[in-house]
């Protein structure tokens, strides 16, 4: 009986041990960590954001876009013979400059030069004939008609001779202008007719730079305007003068072509390569500019971020125009004032702030 006892109370502690900690496990513990951490109005942890700021100054912003365009040269033309024939002499070394009347190539003029020899060779008897029928003339030993008559021949024989000279001259290739003579097409011994191109010529200073215009321009670009302009492949701006206009806008494209004139006398520049042309619209000084990112907009309001004693403070701004990195401010921010550029997203009313670097 005694043993029955023993073993009936040991089972009722351990049930009593059970129940006990069963209750315990429902009911919520304080954790005292959590209990001695700062808490903020919100009920929420204060902490302090670290970001970076900028202070506002007056700077210059232009309005402008990029336009592709094309390198061509002032002058370009394939050389070829006026006449037909059988080429004698190149004369010209491929890739050298040439002056304006250089000859450069010939064709054959054998038959030309024989006939011009014996057309010059009639010419003195021609002229002593002249001479001689104005002496009698003047003695009245030869009618008018006579004297006449002697000019006229003389006249006739000059011409001739100048025909044949204007025939041998077609048979000469002569540089139209100074440039830079390229490949040659043909070779001595080559037959020879106008549709035959002996090689090209390029005028390569100054340059044109070709580009078009959205039909919005038309009117204001004006002639002498400047503009700056790259090629692929080289970071160097260089400038152009607007020269000329095209006379209409293109039905298709609503754009109207411009050139200008590069001076690439120091030769760094070869026509046909591809320009990018930054068109300057207009330019704004002291503006107030805001990099892009210091931005947040939120149901259709833009606002920014200023740093004022530790705090971060929203304000209401409008907006101007923009670049690649900036934003013109029109209202809502003054010289001086330190806008937070980093963090804007996490950003609230009175978030305590630590400025890690300030551009000013």
């Amino acid at each position: 009986m005694k043993k029955y006892l023993i073993k009936g109370g040991v089972c009722v502690i351990v049930l009593a041990v059970a129940i006990f900690l069963g209750i315990r496990a429902f009911v919520p513990q304080v954790n005292k960590d959590l209990k001695e951490a700062p808490v903020s109005v919100q009920g929420k942890q204060s902490r302090v954001l670290n970001v970076k700021a900028v202070v506002l100054k007056e700077s210059r912003i232009t309005d402008e876009f990029y336009v592709s365009g094309n390198v061509l040269p002032d002058e370009e033309v394939n050389l070829s013979f006026e006449t037909s024939g059988k080429i004698t002499d190149i004369l010209f070394r491929e890739g050298s400059r040439v002056a304006k009347g250089d000859l450069l190539a010939k064709i054959n003029d054998a038959p030309l030069q024989a006939e011009l020899r014996k057309l010059e060779s009639q010419l003195k008897l021609y002229t002593d004939r002249l001479h001689r029928q104005n002496v009698l003339l003047e003695k009245e030993a030869v009618s008018q008609e006579a004297f006449q008559e002697a000019q006229t021949n003389l006249a006739g024989l000059q011409a001739e001779i100048d025909g044949v000279k204007a025939k041998i001259a077609q048979t000469e290739l002569r540089a139209s202008f100074d440039g830079i003579i390229g490949l040659r097409q043909v070779s001595v011994g080559t037959y020879a007719s106008p549709t035959t191109t002996v090689a090209k010529l390029t005028k390569t200073n100054p340059l044109k730079i070709e580009f078009p215009l959205p039909e919005l321009y038309a009117g204001i670009v004006k002639e002498g305007t400047v503009l700056s302009f790259t090629v692929d492949g080289d970071l160097k701006s260089r400038e152009m003068k607007i020269y000329a206009f095209d006379s209409y806008v293109d039905s298709e494209t609503r754009k109207f072509t411009v050139r200008g004139l590069y001076d690439n006398s120091e030769g760094d520049l070869y026509p046909g390569r591809f320009a990018t042309v930054n068109f300057v619209t207009q330019t704004f000084q002291n503006s107030l500019l805001v990099p892009s990112e210091a931005i947040v907009s939120e149901m259709g309001i833009d606002k920014v971020f200023l740093y004022k004693s530790g705090l971060a403070t929203p304000v209401e701004i409008v907006k101007g125009m923009r670049n690649e990195t900036y934003v013109q401010v029109l209202q809502g921010v003054e010289v001086g004032d330190t806008v937070i550029t980093t963090g804007t997203m996490q950003l609230r009313t009175g978030q305590k702030v630590k400025l890690d670097s300030v551009i000013e």
